[in-house]
């Protein structure tokens, strides 16, 4: 008899269960993002969330939790009820962060389930143009002729673009300094006043610059060339195929989210991608629609743990 009720209680808990997922969205979906409204990270989120809303009819309205380097909304987002209603949009933080900082609040891969991959925009390597390589060898012999004397800014310590950096600074051994800022921007003003003058950073704000004559682009770490900067190798293309690597955007609800929900929000917001209008703003950015499958977004974050812990080691790198 006790078998029997307990086969019943779990039948009812099912057949609930199945019909909230048929049923979702019933109200609102919070979008945590762990960063100040205005960046990259947010941009994107707010340009999806728009349009999932458009699509369902629900709200689904931005949470920003900025603080620790996304840590602090990571860390609420993984805590959240997972009922399908609370949706983190996040970059390489939830996967570096766990090797940047003494202790985080979460497992990248224990407390989340991956919904897609969504955009992606490679780092360029850029340098003031009174600097006289005009390529990557002749940067890097440059820097080798003249060790400890150049220096490279970056948006902050353990950024998509940082990481690269200390990837090209340790894969070749070359004598360089780090010059961390508050971000992407500040960092390639830096590279165009000749304060720090080569540059790892995100493609938004360098683009135009280096359109402008400002700086010059070296190559893009990217597998291939961006569509922004077509006319600008690849850092594979420049001969220094190990130094690769992208800023990134995904979309990841709390571990145990039903399986119906993640497949709907994933066809929810690879239909938003495939929207004219959205790949346009993308590509404002610099940014690339993906729209990976869950398994393919949880095997990527899985890759970029195993390659960037090493990095961060072998470079020594620490967030406060």
């Amino acid at each position: 008899m006790k078998n029997l009720l307990a086969f019943a209680v779990l039948l009812i808990a099912a057949s609930i269960g199945a019909a909230a997922a048929q049923n979702w969205p019933a109200r609102p979906v919070k979008v945590i993002v762990g960063f100040a409204p205005g960046g990259p990270t947010d941009l994107f989120a707010r340009l999806i969330a728009q349009k999932l809303t458009e699509q369902t009819g629900k709200n689904f309205f931005i949470e920003n939790v900025a603080g620790a380097g996304g840590n602090i909304g990571t860390t609420r987002a993984a805590q959240s009820a997972p009922d399908g209603y609370t949706v983190l949009v996040t970059g390489g933080n939830i996967t570096n962060n766990p090797y940047l900082f003494a202790q985080v609040s979460y497992d990248p891969i224990k407390d989340f389930d991956a919904v897609t991959l969504g955009a992606a925009t490679p780092v360029v390597l850029a340098v003031n143009p009174s600097l006289p390589a005009k390529s990557v060898k002749e940067l890097v012999d440059l820097v080798r002729a003249n060790p400890g004397k150049y220096s490279y800014a970056s948006p902050g310590t353990g950024t998509p673009p940082q990481l690269v950096g200390a990837l090209f600074q340790h894969a070749l051994n070359l004598d360089l300094v780090h010059v961390p800022f508050g971000g992407g921007g500040q960092a390639v003003e830096a590279t165009v006043g000749g304060h720090t003058p080569i540059s790892f950073g995100a493609m938004a704000p360098a683009v135009p610059l280096i359109k402008a004559g400002q700086l010059r682009a070296l190559a893009v770490t990217g597998k291939a060339r961006s569509p922004t900067l077509p006319d600008i190798p690849t850092m594979a293309e420049a001969g220094y195929p190990d130094v690769e690597g992208a800023t990134w955007t995904a979309l990841v609800v709390p571990a145990g989210t039903p399986k119906d929900i993640i497949a709907n929000l994933h066809d929810l917001v690879v239909k938003a991608l495939a929207a004219q209008d959205v790949k346009d703003k993308l590509a404002a950015m610099a940014y690339v629609p993906i729209g990976s499958s869950p398994d393919e977004c949880s095997a990527f974050f899985k890759a970029e743990m195993a390659r960037w812990s090493k990095v961060i080691k072998d470079a020594g790198l620490h967030a406060e």
